[in-house]
């Protein structure tokens, strides 16, 4: 769907899905990013001008970081847990993340393939606090797509 003239799709508006089932209470996420390595080409003319170029090289794998609030639920550890056992079949998951506009209508969704969490942290914890407490993890993944 297109946004009007001069209209942004709004920060507050996304969904996380990992293996097609949405993370609940998410707060945040970070470090939605597409790059591509980049290679430096040295090189010297035949009437020796020194040359530079830069060439488009693979695309680089990435992580995404999710903030949430904690819950009860110990998909997440588990998750780490496959991980650390070793278990890479079991460990590799997808995940999207979908951009929403003001109706809730999806504008772009980034999806991401052969994902496994690297870390669980839960925030700083203390007495006579009145914030929330959250979980974040962060998801490794080797290949991303924009839709």
């Amino acid at each position: 769907m297109a946004l009007a003239d001069f209209d942004n799709a709004p920060a507050y508006g996304f969904t996380v899905t990992i293996d097609g089932i949405e993370v609940p209470r998410v707060i945040e996420v970070s470090g939605l990013k597409h790059e591509v390595d980049k290679i430096e080409l040295k090189q010297q003319t035949q009437d020796g001008k020194y040359i530079v170029r830069h060439l488009m090289g693979r695309e680089k794998p990435g992580e995404i970081t999710v903030t949430r609030g904690l819950t009860e639920s110990k998909t997440v550890t588990d998750w780490l847990k496959i991980v650390m056992e070793g278990d890479v079949a079991g460990a590799r998951k997808t995940a999207a993340v979908a951009l929403l506009d003001y109706k809730g209508e999806t504008v772009k969704t980034y999806n991401f393939a052969n994902c496994w969490v690297r870390s669980v942290e839960v925030n700083s914890l203390k007495a006579g606090a009145t914030e929330q407490t959250t979980e974040k993890f962060v998801i490794c993944y080797d290949e991303s797509t924009v839709e």
